[in-house]
């Protein structure tokens, strides 16, 4: 089944580290990932997809923004996969890396997707020297 999803990067309370988690629905999410850590945006994110009918691929970072090499696994996944869904978004809250940013960047093109960022991180990107 072909299906819309955002593959989004956040820090949870449970769930492995360095793998999709696939929810569809808002039950599914609390059990898989638990409560979102104090500052964390990823949940609410994951929720606002959920609760807009989009299949959601959680993948869980130790902390958003921080940890760069768990992004960077995350988008090789996406690349290196055969995809059974259609990606409509990378959303990666809390992040301004450039480096990082634009690698999903270069894969939301290829899969004519939207890249979601906040705007704090949008700022930072663009202010980056």
């Amino acid at each position: 089944m072909d299906q819309n999803a955002i593959f989004l990067f956040g820090a949870s309370e449970k769930g492995p580290y360095g793998k999709p988690l696939r929810c569809s629905s808002l039950p599914q999410l609390l059990d898989t990932c638990g409560i979102p850590p104090e500052g964390s945006e990823g949940i609410s994110y994951a929720m606002q997809t959920l609760l807009f009918h989009r299949e959601l691929l959680f993948f869980r970072v130790e902390e958003e923004g921080f940890s760069a090499d768990a992004y960077r696994q995350g988008l090789k996944i996406l690349c290196n996969a055969k995809l059974d869904f259609t990606l409509s978004a990378i959303c990666m809250p809390g992040l301004g890396d450039r480096e990082i940013i634009e690698a999903a960047g270069q894969i939301c093109t290829l899969h004519r997707s939207f890249l979601i960022l906040n705007p704090k991180d949008l700022y930072d990107y663009l202010t980056a020297k």
